[in-house]
């Protein structure tokens, strides 16, 4: 109850695009997750073509990012909002009707484009409407990404009883309904465009702001650690219990912490100040979050029963839970501080800058973790992989505390104070 109290408190803006990364995260998960097994059982294509489709949509949004932020400082965040999503829908609508490489490699740069465009214009448009209560509204912001995040999986399973087509325009059609929404609800209220200088001079200016820089390369542990919980946790689940299905218990506990607990935590820890103590605090929770798992990895054989399957899987799940209070604890933060890096006018590129920073950080942090895995498998270090993240943590934490100690953390924006008559 009190969650949605604090969600109505919140501009109709913000709200809407509450909702919003609910249904992009639903959308996005109900198909990407599936469409390596399209393009393999289904389009018989080859595992190095469906790489390279794969690759493209990563490359389109990962890499163009600061081009979604410069054009929401440019153009006005609502437009580059409604246009990314209408951009998706076209692309997940190819990818319903698309058998040829051709057609799917133009549906990979479109959904991928199309990311790169709303993802900075939407944390653009929320830092400027939620009124010096951004800690708050992307906590929220967090929430609904983790509840579309899990429905999104549930749905597309589902929905692949039927067809991988039935699938593809389920998703394209939720991206529909929010870029109609987005027309009608998004106002244009604090997301006009600006005008003067040029693009090239916006990007001189973010990039010559080297305490931003630092920041940003001081976060690349959390974005790494972040994405394990696709990619490692979920596997050493799976080889915890010798069952497929386990990886789902790892966004299960995840999902179900930020529900519960992210809104709480984020309140609690703004009351007490110090930001990027939290930051570093958050960093070092998701540093811990693998010592379990490095502790128990390497038992022999699969599990002796249901009971000891349960119990080699606890330190997985124990981890899980970790990693995900520690993105509690320092991700609203994190957005938080970064539009106080430069001016207003200028949000939608640090937005756009930070994301490209952490797009190839994490590209190369999970290439580190997956050498890990099979050196530690083929080596018997099944631990490897595990200290490596846990590593990865601690650097970041340390990299942001000194950073702290230097001063050259901004203060974030406050909240505005009514006039009295």
């Amino acid at each position: 109850m009190r969650t949605w109290h604090e969600i109505r408190r919140f501009p109709l803006a913000v709200q809407l695009l509450l909702v919003n990364q609910f249904g992009v995260n639903t959308g996005f998960y109900l198909l990407i997750p599936y469409l390596a097994t399209h393009l393999t059982e289904n389009l018989g294509m080859s595992a190095a073509v469906v790489g390279v489709v794969l690759g493209v949509r990563t490359l389109s949004q990962q890499g163009l990012f600061v081009v979604g932020g410069s054009a929401a400082d440019r153009l006005g965040a609502r437009g580059v909002i409604i246009a990314g999503c209408a951009l998706r829908t076209l692309g997940f609508g190819l990818f319903a009707w698309g058998d040829g490489l051709g057609v799917l490699l133009a549906a990979s740069v479109l959904s991928g484009f199309a990311g790169a465009l709303f993802n900075p214009a939407v944390r653009a448009c929320i830092a400027q409407e939620a009124d010096g209560r951004e800690a708050e509204a992307f906590a929220l912001f967090n929430m609904f990404a983790a509840a579309g995040a899990l429905v999104g999986p549930l749905l597309g399973s589902a929905l692949l009883l039927v067809d991988f087509r039935t699938s593809a325009l389920t998703a394209a059609g939720i991206f529909a309904v929010l870029t109609v929404a987005q027309v009608l609800v998004l106002p244009a209220r604090g997301t006009e465009p600006r005008g003067g200088g040029s693009v090239p001079a916006d990007w001189r200016e973010v990039l010559g702001n080297r305490p931003f820089l630092a920041f940003a390369l001081a976060m690349v542990g959390m974005f790494t650690l972040e994405s394990q919980l696709y990619l490692l946790l979920p596997d050493g689940a799976r080889q915890a219990t010798g069952w497929d299905g386990a990886a789902g218990l790892v966004l299960l506990v995840g999902t179900l912490a930020h529900l519960a607990l992210q809104l709480r935590v984020t309140r609690a820890l703004k009351e007490r100040g110090q930001r990027g103590r939290w930051i570093v605090t958050g960093l070092g929770l998701m540093a811990v979050a693998f010592v379990p798992p490095a502790l128990t990895a390497g038992g022999s054989g699969g599990p002796d029963g249901v009971v000891d399957g349960v119990l080699r899987v606890l330190p997985v799940l124990a981890g899980a839970l970790l990693l995900s209070l520690g993105v509690m604890v320092a991700q609203p933060f994190v957005m938080e501080l970064i539009p106080a890096y430069g001016r207003p006018g200028l949000t939608g590129t640090y937005f756009g800058v930070f994301y490209v920073v952490s797009g190839v950080a994490a590209a190369v942090g999970n290439t580190v973790v997956g050498w890990a895995m099979d050196t530690g498998g083929q080596a018997g270090t099944d631990w490897l992989p595990w200290v490596c993240c846990a590593l990865f943590g601690l650097v970041s934490a340390l990299g942001v505390a000194w950073l702290r100690r230097l001063g050259s953390l901004p203060a974030p924006s406050e909240p505005a104070v009514p006039a009295t008559v």
